[in-house]
Protein backbone atom coordinates (compact mmCIF):
# COMPACT_ATOMS: atom_id res chain seq x y z
CA UNK A 1 0.00 0.00 0.00
CA UNK A 2 3.30 2.35 0.62
CA UNK A 3 3.77 1.72 -2.68
CA UNK A 4 0.76 2.13 -4.55
CA UNK A 5 0.31 5.10 -2.56
CA UNK A 6 3.88 6.77 -3.87
CA UNK A 7 2.89 5.64 -7.23
CA UNK A 8 -0.27 7.30 -6.98
CA UNK A 9 1.09 10.79 -5.62
CA UNK A 10 4.15 10.74 -8.50
CA UNK A 11 1.01 10.52 -11.08
CA UNK A 12 -0.99 13.05 -9.37
CA UNK A 13 2.18 15.44 -9.37
CA UNK A 14 2.88 14.86 -12.95
CA UNK A 15 -1.30 15.88 -13.85
CA UNK A 16 -0.77 18.60 -12.20
CA UNK A 17 2.48 20.06 -13.13
CA UNK A 18 1.03 19.78 -16.47
CA UNK A 19 -1.77 22.00 -15.54
CA UNK A 20 0.00 24.06 -13.95
CA UNK A 21 2.32 24.87 -17.39
CA UNK A 22 -0.88 24.73 -19.54
CA UNK A 23 -2.78 27.13 -17.83
CA UNK A 24 0.26 29.25 -17.47
CA UNK A 25 0.39 29.00 -21.31
CA UNK A 26 -3.55 28.92 -21.70
CA UNK A 27 -3.48 31.56 -24.57
CA UNK A 28 -1.53 29.52 -26.52
CA UNK A 29 -3.82 26.79 -26.48
CA UNK A 30 -7.23 26.52 -28.72
CA UNK A 31 -10.52 24.83 -28.15
CA UNK A 32 -13.61 24.28 -30.09
CA UNK A 33 -15.46 26.86 -28.60
CA UNK A 34 -12.34 29.44 -28.96
CA UNK A 35 -13.55 31.07 -25.77
CA UNK A 36 -10.26 30.05 -23.81
CA UNK A 37 -8.86 27.89 -21.49
CA UNK A 38 -10.33 27.81 -17.56
CA UNK A 39 -8.59 26.10 -15.26
CA UNK A 40 -10.92 23.45 -15.17
CA UNK A 41 -10.14 22.91 -19.17
CA UNK A 42 -6.53 22.92 -18.48
CA UNK A 43 -7.41 19.81 -16.38
CA UNK A 44 -9.10 18.34 -18.53
CA UNK A 45 -6.44 19.04 -21.23
CA UNK A 46 -3.85 17.36 -19.01
CA UNK A 47 -5.80 14.44 -18.08
CA UNK A 48 -6.75 13.53 -21.68
CA UNK A 49 -2.95 13.96 -22.65
CA UNK A 50 -1.44 12.35 -20.03
CA UNK A 51 -4.15 9.00 -20.31
CA UNK A 52 -3.20 9.43 -24.38
CA UNK A 53 -7.14 9.92 -25.09
CA UNK A 54 -6.38 13.05 -26.96
CA UNK A 55 -10.07 14.09 -28.16
CA UNK A 56 -8.37 17.13 -29.90
CA UNK A 57 -11.13 20.08 -28.85
CA UNK A 58 -8.29 21.16 -27.06
CA UNK A 59 -4.82 21.85 -29.03
CA UNK A 60 -1.84 23.71 -28.97
CA UNK A 61 -2.15 26.93 -31.86
CA UNK A 62 1.29 28.45 -30.98
CA UNK A 63 4.91 27.71 -31.28
CA UNK A 64 5.53 28.07 -27.07
CA UNK A 65 2.90 26.13 -26.82
CA UNK A 66 3.45 23.10 -28.80
CA UNK A 67 7.19 23.28 -27.80
CA UNK A 68 5.85 22.65 -24.66
CA UNK A 69 3.99 19.82 -25.50
CA UNK A 70 7.18 18.04 -27.13
CA UNK A 71 9.51 19.13 -24.33
CA UNK A 72 6.94 18.15 -21.42
CA UNK A 73 3.31 16.98 -21.94
CA UNK A 74 4.68 13.80 -24.12
CA UNK A 75 7.66 12.89 -21.69
CA UNK A 76 5.05 13.31 -18.99
CA UNK A 77 2.88 11.11 -21.09
CA UNK A 78 4.86 8.33 -21.20
CA UNK A 79 6.40 8.48 -17.56
CA UNK A 80 2.48 8.89 -16.64
CA UNK A 81 1.67 5.14 -18.95
CA UNK A 82 5.26 3.73 -17.09
CA UNK A 83 3.73 4.40 -13.56
CA UNK A 84 0.24 3.10 -14.39
CA UNK A 85 1.18 0.16 -16.44
CA UNK A 86 4.43 -0.69 -14.25
CA UNK A 87 1.71 -0.73 -10.82
CA UNK A 88 -0.64 -3.10 -12.62
CA UNK A 89 2.52 -5.66 -13.60
CA UNK A 90 4.11 -5.49 -10.32
CA UNK A 91 0.59 -6.34 -8.84
CA UNK A 92 0.42 -9.17 -10.94
CA UNK A 93 3.54 -10.08 -10.65
CA UNK A 94 3.60 -9.95 -7.20
CA UNK A 95 0.16 -12.36 -6.92
CA UNK A 96 1.76 -15.03 -9.13
CA UNK A 97 5.16 -15.22 -7.33
CA UNK A 98 3.03 -15.56 -3.73
CA UNK A 99 0.41 -18.62 -5.45
CA UNK A 100 3.30 -20.05 -6.94
CA UNK A 101 5.54 -19.84 -3.61
CA UNK A 102 2.58 -21.07 -1.90
CA UNK A 103 1.99 -24.32 -4.63
CA UNK A 104 5.54 -25.32 -4.62
CA UNK A 105 6.08 -25.47 -0.90
CA UNK A 106 2.94 -26.76 -0.20
CA UNK A 107 3.95 -30.12 -2.74
CA UNK A 108 6.69 -30.62 -0.07
CA UNK A 109 5.33 -29.57 2.63
CA UNK A 110 4.01 -32.76 5.37
CA UNK A 111 4.07 -33.08 8.23
CA UNK A 112 4.29 -29.30 9.62
CA UNK A 113 3.30 -26.87 12.36
CA UNK A 114 0.49 -24.27 11.74
CA UNK A 115 1.12 -21.62 14.00
CA UNK A 116 -2.13 -19.61 14.15
CA UNK A 117 -0.85 -15.51 15.99
CA UNK A 118 2.52 -14.71 15.55
CA UNK A 119 2.26 -12.52 18.71
CA UNK A 120 4.48 -12.97 22.01
CA UNK A 121 3.36 -16.78 22.72
CA UNK A 122 3.87 -17.39 19.08
CA UNK A 123 7.21 -16.36 18.55
CA UNK A 124 7.73 -18.30 21.86
CA UNK A 125 6.27 -21.30 20.58
CA UNK A 126 8.44 -20.92 17.47
CA UNK A 127 11.68 -20.20 19.06
CA UNK A 128 11.04 -23.32 21.07
CA UNK A 129 10.78 -25.55 17.80
CA UNK A 130 13.28 -24.04 16.09
CA UNK A 131 15.41 -25.03 19.30
CA UNK A 132 14.85 -28.06 19.25
CA UNK A 133 15.89 -28.40 15.83
CA UNK A 134 13.03 -28.09 13.47
CA UNK A 135 13.02 -27.70 10.09
CA UNK A 136 12.34 -23.60 9.77
CA UNK A 137 10.05 -24.61 6.09
CA UNK A 138 8.17 -26.93 7.76
CA UNK A 139 6.27 -23.65 10.41
CA UNK A 140 4.09 -22.10 9.02
CA UNK A 141 2.29 -18.68 10.53
CA UNK A 142 -1.19 -17.42 9.42
CA UNK A 143 -1.64 -13.90 11.14
CA UNK A 144 -4.35 -11.44 9.70
CA UNK A 145 -2.28 -8.13 11.47
CA UNK A 146 0.29 -6.41 9.27
CA UNK A 147 2.72 -5.92 11.19
CA UNK A 148 3.08 -9.71 12.17
CA UNK A 149 2.70 -10.58 9.16
CA UNK A 150 5.99 -8.41 7.86
CA UNK A 151 8.00 -10.14 11.10
CA UNK A 152 7.73 -13.08 10.47
CA UNK A 153 7.96 -12.79 6.25
CA UNK A 154 11.34 -10.43 7.72
CA UNK A 155 12.42 -13.54 9.88
CA UNK A 156 12.25 -16.02 6.63
CA UNK A 157 8.35 -17.87 7.69
CA UNK A 158 5.65 -19.02 5.11
CA UNK A 159 3.11 -17.05 6.33
CA UNK A 160 -0.47 -16.87 5.22
CA UNK A 161 -2.51 -13.57 5.92
CA UNK A 162 -5.69 -14.02 7.38
CA UNK A 163 -7.74 -14.74 9.79
CA UNK A 164 -7.12 -18.44 11.51
CA UNK A 165 -10.79 -18.87 12.27
CA UNK A 166 -11.77 -18.73 8.95
CA UNK A 167 -11.65 -22.27 6.85
CA UNK A 168 -10.55 -21.34 3.66
CA UNK A 169 -7.50 -19.75 5.24
CA UNK A 170 -6.76 -22.81 7.32
CA UNK A 171 -7.32 -25.06 4.22
CA UNK A 172 -4.18 -22.79 2.44
CA UNK A 173 -2.26 -23.38 5.15
CA UNK A 174 -2.88 -27.29 4.25
CA UNK A 175 -3.94 -27.78 7.52
CA UNK A 176 -5.27 -31.43 6.84
CA UNK A 177 -1.50 -32.48 6.15
CA UNK A 178 -0.29 -30.83 9.04
CA UNK A 179 1.34 -32.42 12.15
CA UNK A 180 -0.31 -30.58 14.54
CA UNK A 181 -1.42 -26.65 15.34
CA UNK A 182 -0.22 -24.48 17.45
CA UNK A 183 -2.83 -21.60 18.71
CA UNK A 184 -1.46 -18.67 20.19
CA UNK A 185 -3.75 -16.08 19.98
CA UNK A 186 -4.92 -13.29 22.29
CA UNK A 187 -8.10 -13.61 22.31
CA UNK A 188 -9.82 -16.98 23.69
CA UNK A 189 -13.20 -16.55 21.91
CA UNK A 190 -10.98 -16.84 18.78
CA UNK A 191 -8.86 -19.65 20.32
CA UNK A 192 -11.68 -21.82 20.77
CA UNK A 193 -13.17 -20.82 17.15
CA UNK A 194 -10.08 -21.81 15.75
CA UNK A 195 -10.09 -24.99 17.32
CA UNK A 196 -13.59 -26.42 16.57
CA UNK A 197 -12.99 -24.99 12.48
CA UNK A 198 -9.38 -27.13 12.96
CA UNK A 199 -11.38 -30.32 14.03
CA UNK A 200 -13.72 -29.76 11.38
CA UNK A 201 -11.40 -29.91 9.04
CA UNK A 202 -8.88 -32.50 9.80
CA UNK A 203 -11.83 -34.71 11.73
CA UNK A 204 -9.73 -34.61 14.75
CA UNK A 205 -6.45 -36.53 13.14
CA UNK A 206 -4.26 -33.40 13.64
CA UNK A 207 -2.69 -32.45 16.88
CA UNK A 208 -4.44 -28.91 18.25
CA UNK A 209 -2.50 -27.14 21.06
CA UNK A 210 -4.10 -24.24 22.44
CA UNK A 211 -3.21 -21.41 24.63
CA UNK A 212 -5.47 -19.54 26.65
CA UNK A 213 -6.01 -17.19 29.38
CA UNK A 214 -8.36 -17.70 31.39
CA UNK A 215 -8.77 -21.47 33.55
CA UNK A 216 -12.39 -20.91 32.88
CA UNK A 217 -12.17 -21.74 29.58
CA UNK A 218 -9.79 -24.72 29.21
CA UNK A 219 -12.50 -26.90 29.32
CA UNK A 220 -14.17 -25.61 26.85
CA UNK A 221 -11.05 -25.50 24.62
CA UNK A 222 -10.78 -29.59 25.48
CA UNK A 223 -14.44 -29.87 24.95
CA UNK A 224 -13.58 -28.20 21.28
CA UNK A 225 -11.08 -30.73 20.05
CA UNK A 226 -7.96 -29.39 21.31
CA UNK A 227 -5.43 -31.75 23.15
CA UNK A 228 -3.26 -29.70 24.95
CA UNK A 229 -4.11 -26.46 26.51
CA UNK A 230 -1.85 -23.98 28.30
CA UNK A 231 -3.12 -21.75 30.64
CA UNK A 232 -1.22 -18.56 31.07
CA UNK A 233 -2.67 -16.42 33.71
CA UNK A 234 -2.64 -19.90 36.05
CA UNK A 235 0.61 -20.63 35.17
CA UNK A 236 1.77 -17.13 35.72
CA UNK A 237 -0.01 -17.43 39.20
CA UNK A 238 1.51 -20.81 40.33
CA UNK A 239 4.72 -18.72 39.02
CA UNK A 240 4.38 -15.35 41.14
CA UNK A 241 3.12 -17.60 44.34
CA UNK A 242 6.70 -19.98 44.04
CA UNK A 243 8.72 -16.76 43.80
CA UNK A 244 6.82 -15.18 47.17
CA UNK A 245 6.69 -18.43 49.03
CA UNK A 246 10.08 -20.34 47.26
CA UNK A 247 11.77 -17.83 46.06
CA UNK A 248 15.07 -21.15 45.14
CA UNK A 249 12.14 -23.10 42.99
CA UNK A 250 11.30 -19.98 40.45
CA UNK A 251 15.16 -20.00 39.52
CA UNK A 252 14.63 -23.60 38.18
CA UNK A 253 12.02 -23.37 37.10
CA UNK A 254 13.30 -20.13 35.24
CA UNK A 255 16.23 -22.23 34.26
CA UNK A 256 14.83 -25.18 32.96
CA UNK A 257 12.46 -23.01 30.72
CA UNK A 258 15.32 -20.72 29.56
CA UNK A 259 17.54 -21.74 26.42
CA UNK A 260 21.06 -22.04 26.71
CA UNK A 261 21.36 -22.12 30.49
CA UNK A 262 22.28 -24.56 32.82
CA UNK A 263 19.73 -27.17 32.57
CA UNK A 264 16.69 -28.28 29.87
CA UNK A 265 14.34 -30.54 29.80
CA UNK A 266 14.84 -33.51 27.04
CA UNK A 267 13.20 -36.68 25.64
CA UNK A 268 14.38 -39.30 23.95
CA UNK A 269 13.10 -42.60 22.94
CA UNK A 270 14.36 -45.61 25.56
CA UNK A 271 16.92 -47.94 24.15
CA UNK A 272 16.92 -51.64 24.62
CA UNK A 273 19.67 -51.78 26.83
CA UNK A 274 17.16 -49.79 29.31
CA UNK A 275 13.77 -52.15 29.21
CA UNK A 276 13.13 -53.78 32.32
CA UNK A 277 15.11 -51.27 34.33
CA UNK A 278 14.08 -49.03 36.71
CA UNK A 279 14.55 -45.11 35.67
CA UNK A 280 15.91 -44.34 39.02
CA UNK A 281 19.12 -46.54 38.12
CA UNK A 282 19.84 -44.55 34.84
CA UNK A 283 22.54 -42.41 34.71
CA UNK A 284 20.81 -39.75 33.28
CA UNK A 285 18.02 -37.96 35.73
CA UNK A 286 14.69 -38.87 34.21
CA UNK A 287 11.64 -37.07 35.79
CA UNK A 288 8.84 -38.94 34.40
CA UNK A 289 8.03 -41.48 31.39
CA UNK A 290 5.79 -41.85 29.12
CA UNK A 291 3.33 -44.29 27.72
CA UNK A 292 1.06 -44.20 25.15
CA UNK A 293 0.71 -40.88 25.33
CA UNK A 294 0.36 -40.96 29.02
CA UNK A 295 3.00 -39.47 31.46
CA UNK A 296 3.76 -41.69 34.14
CA UNK A 297 5.61 -39.85 37.38
CA UNK A 298 8.17 -41.94 39.01
CA UNK A 299 7.23 -40.40 42.99
CA UNK A 300 5.90 -42.27 45.34
CA UNK A 301 6.52 -45.85 46.45
CA UNK A 302 5.33 -47.94 43.17
CA UNK A 303 8.46 -48.83 41.05
CA UNK A 304 7.99 -48.07 37.56
CA UNK A 305 10.21 -49.96 35.08
CA UNK A 306 10.89 -48.85 31.31
CA UNK A 307 9.16 -50.80 28.39
CA UNK A 308 9.74 -51.09 24.94
CA UNK A 309 8.27 -47.93 23.06
CA UNK A 310 8.33 -45.77 26.78
CA UNK A 311 10.06 -41.83 26.43
CA UNK A 312 11.95 -40.85 29.00
CA UNK A 313 11.77 -37.17 30.26
CA UNK A 314 14.86 -36.14 31.40
CA UNK A 315 17.23 -33.36 32.75
CA UNK A 316 20.26 -32.31 30.84
CA UNK A 317 23.22 -29.86 30.70
CA UNK A 318 22.36 -27.37 28.38
CA UNK A 319 25.86 -26.59 27.10
CA UNK A 320 26.12 -30.41 26.35
CA UNK A 321 25.53 -32.09 23.29
CA UNK A 322 21.66 -32.93 23.13
CA UNK A 323 20.99 -36.53 22.38
CA UNK A 324 17.60 -36.17 22.47
CA UNK A 325 15.13 -33.56 21.56
CA UNK A 326 14.57 -30.57 24.16
CA UNK A 327 10.77 -30.15 25.39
Amino acid sequence: MRALAVRLAMALLLVLSAVTIVYVDRAGYRDVNDDGLTLLDCFYYAVVSLSTTGYGDITPATQSARLVNVLFITPARVLFLIILVGTTLEVLTDQYRRGLRISRWRRKLKDHVIICGYGTKGRAAVAALLETGYDKTRIVIVENRAAAVRQATANGFVVIEGSATRSSVLLEADVKNAKSVIIATDQDEASVLITLTVRQLTAGQVRIIAAVREQENAALLKQSGAHHVIVSSSTAGRLLGLTTTAPPLIDVVEDLLTPGQGMALAMRSAERAEVGRNPRELSTLVVALIRRGKVLPLGGEKVVTIETGDLLVYIRADEAASAGVAL
